[in-house]
Formats: C-alpha cells, sequence, structure tokens
C-alpha cells in the first residue's frame, strides 16, 4: 500500500504522522498548513477525493475512498501518481492540473483540466498525429481556430505539439463549456418526452448561422457541422467547435481523379447523416463551395424540430443515405411548428447544391421568423 496524501505530507516536511486526520494548521511547527501543501503541489480544491492520472495522459475516475493511496490504482493504467504529487502539463508557460476524461475519439481525445494560474476549466483536446499528413492536418486546425475571434466559433486558448516516443500529439487548450453540446441538449429532451420551443431553436439557428457566416465570409467552409460540433453555454450561445474539417469553400473540381479525391476526403472527415449530396458522388467537373454547410444547417434545423437527425434512422438501420439524399427531406405531418419554419428547413435542405441559398439569405430568414414569433408572443399578452 502506498503512500496517502497525509503521509506524503509528513515526508515532505520530516514529520511523523499521527494517524489523526490534519486540521488547516501549521504542523510540527511548519509554516504552511497541509491544506495550503496540497493546494499548492496541485490538489487544491480535489483533496480529500484524491485523481489518479497516468502519464498518457489518461485521466482515471475519481477513487470511492477519500485520502487514497497512491500505487492503488488499476493495473492497466499503469504508471500513476496522485494529482497532489503535482501530475499537470504545462503549455505556454502555464501549468494545468488534469481532472477528468470528457471524450475519446479514434484520433483524439478531450480531458478536463484545471488551470493554476486562474482556477479556470479548460477543455484539453490532444490530437494523435500518426505521420506528418497528421500533424499538418493539427496544424490546419489551429491555424483555422486563430482566423476567428467570434461570440459563435469556440476560441483557441493555447496550443502545442508534443513529441514523445517518436510520436507527435497536438494539445489545444479550449475554454470548457460545462452544458455541452446541443445533442446532448436534444437527447436530454427526447428522454423526457419534450420539444424545443420554436423560439428557442431560432435563437440557437441564429447563432449557427452567425458563426457560419464568419467562416464563409472568410472564404472558407465547416465541412462538418452537426449537432455533437455545437456548444451551448449557460445563455444557450451556439458555439462552433471541432473545426479541424475547415478548408477553402470553393474547390473547383476539374477531372475524375480530382472528384474522387474530394469524395473519398469528403467520406473521412464529413459525417455522412449530415453531409450534402454533392459529396457523396462528386462529379468530375464542377465547383463545390460552401453550400455543403448550408444544407448541413438544414439537418441539424430539423433535428433541433425532429430530435433526431433526418438521415439517422437510415444510416443506423444500414440503408443507403447517399440514396437516400438524393430525395426532398421529408417533413412528418404531426410537426407542429410554423410554416415559416418548416418552409425554411425545406429551402435549405436542396438536392442540387446552386439552388440552395447562402449564409445571408438564411440569417434573414430567421432574423423574420423571430420577429414574427415576438410579436405573436406580443399579441398573446395584449
Amino acid at each position: 500500500m502506498g503512500n496517502t496524501c497525509w503521509e506524503l505530507y509528513c515526508l515532505e516536511h520530516g514529520i511523523q504522522p499521527d494517524g489523526q486526520m490534519p486540521s488547516n494548521k501549521p504542523v510540527g511547527g511548519h509554516d504552511d498548513s497541509f491544506t495550503t501543501f496540497f493546494s499548492d503541489t496541485g490538489a487544491g480544491k480535489y483533496v480529500p477525493r484524491a485523481i489518479f492520472v497516468d502519464l498518457e495522459p489518461t485521466v482515471i475516475e475519481p477513487l470511492l475512498h477519500p485520502w487514497s493511496v497512491i500505487g492503488n490504482a488499476p493495473e492497466k493504467m499503469g504508471q500513476a501518481l496522485c494529482i497532489c504529487s503535482r501530475s499537470a502539463i504545462t503549455i505556454d508557460n502555464k501549468r494545468y492540473y488534469f481532472i477528468q476524461k470528457l471524450e475519446e475519439g479514434g484520433f483524439s481525445y478531450v480531458d478536463l483540466v484545471e488551470g493554476a494560474h486562474d482556477g479556470h476549466f479548460y477543455a484539453l483536446k490532444r490530437i494523435l498525429c500518426h505521420d506528418r499528413e497528421g500533424r499538418t492536418e493539427a496544424q490546419t486546425e489551429v491555424e483555422m481556430h486563430r482566423l476567428f475571434n467570434h461570440p459563435n466559433i469556440l476560441s483557441l486558448t493555447a496550443h502545442t505539439f508534443m513529441e514523445r516516443g517518436g510520436k507527435c500529439e497536438a494539445w489545444l487548450l479550449l475554454p470548457y463549456i460545462s452544458k455541452g453540446s446541443l445533442w446532448s441538449v436534444l437527447e436530454k429532451l427526447r428522454d423526457k418526452g419534450s420539444s424545443m420551443p420554436e423560439s428557442r431553436i431560432l435563437h440557437i439557428l441564429h447563432g449557427i448561422s452567425e458563426g457560419l457566416k464568419a467562416i464563409h465570409d472568410k472564404g472558407y467552409a465547416h465541412r462538418d457541422l452537426k449537432p455533437t460540433n455545437v456548444l451551448l453555454d449557460e445563455n444557450d450561445r451556439p458555439l462552433l467547435m471541432d473545426l479541424g474539417s475547415m478548408n477553402k469553400a470553393r474547390i473547383e473540381i476539374r477531372g475524375s481523379r480530382e472528384a474522387m479525391t474530394v469524395q473519398d476526403w469528403a467520406a473521412q472527415r464529413c459525417t455522412i447523416s449530415y453531409r450534402a449530396p454533392e459529396l457523396f458522388n462528386v462529379e468530375s467537373h464542377c465547383i463545390i463551395d460552401e453550400r455543403t454547410d448550408i444544407w448541413s444547417l438544414g439537418c441539424v434545423l430539423y433535428c433541433m424540430m425532429m430530435l433526431e437527425g433526418p438521415y439517422d434512422l437510415i444510416f443506423q438501420k444500414g440503408d443507403s443515405v447517399a440514396l437516400a439524399v438524393q430525395n426532398p427531406v421529408s417533413i412528418p405531418q404531426s410537426c407542429s411548428y410554423s410554416q415559416g419554419l418548416q418552409t425554411l428547413l425545406s429551402s435549405t435542405m436542396v438536392t442540387n447544391p446552386q439552388e440552395r441559398p447562402r449564409i445571408s439569405w438564411v440569417l434573414d430568414q430567421v432574423q423574420n421568423l423571430r420577429d414574427s414569433n415576438s410579436a405573436d408572443v406580443d399579441t398573446n399578452r395584449v
């Protein structure tokens, strides 16, 4: 059995543990208290619930017993350190302590960390760069974040590239949004048998559209807009995230080889049930532009209205999404939202990209619906 946090304190200060739980007063004639000691070394407000962190660095669940021991971590975690033993990372000369794992994907991990300098929580996204191309893609994501300073696009606090054991990881430090993604909000509504009010849909849709407009105005497209890539803060302000699939808005295809290259790229980087029709079968001579995002925006709007994406069930059943997107979107007859909102949905999900609107038009329509919605509320009050 390893040393408890109290025993570590005694070892550090050259005093004998007496088996008593320490108070927040100086012990053994020393000028710093136990609480101060562990606050300084990183435990802070998480003592007595000591948290173990491995050196990967993946965060283990908090141990159940207070004043737990180092060396008592599960074998599968390998080498582990108590957070009070100064397990931390440094980015831009600032220290951050690991708290817990938030997400895990195929090529990236997201951990919750706390800034030692400000006590704020951050989301640390770690991207595994398996080769030079992977590193270039991670660098592109960093550069995309740096392009924008917009209230509806998630900002990048800091970043660094870590070379360890011949492998490279890109670490992106992002603000932590505790409310989570739009998808998590919709899941909760569905579980409760509830729905999202139209006024709230319009508020969120307006913010997403503002973020997209900022991206499009700089000549780029998001390419992977979906409910899990939209965060909602405590005021329901949407923030677009995961900019790793962004590229130039206008892509000119000259020949079948270029068409296949773009099609293969889209298959890897654009989520299938939110992917625009023109990306499934790319024509040998065409122009792909930012209106792929308008289609995806329509899918997100559908999801807010129906609490599931228009092609989620088709994908889950193993049927062809590529075939399904060639037909006009079907709005259930049971839909209780205004005709104006339903018309907007149909307008964004037009199969022919040349007939699809630009984001400025969408914003105008959303604002008109918001104004109309507010007027109806005021009339009802009278």
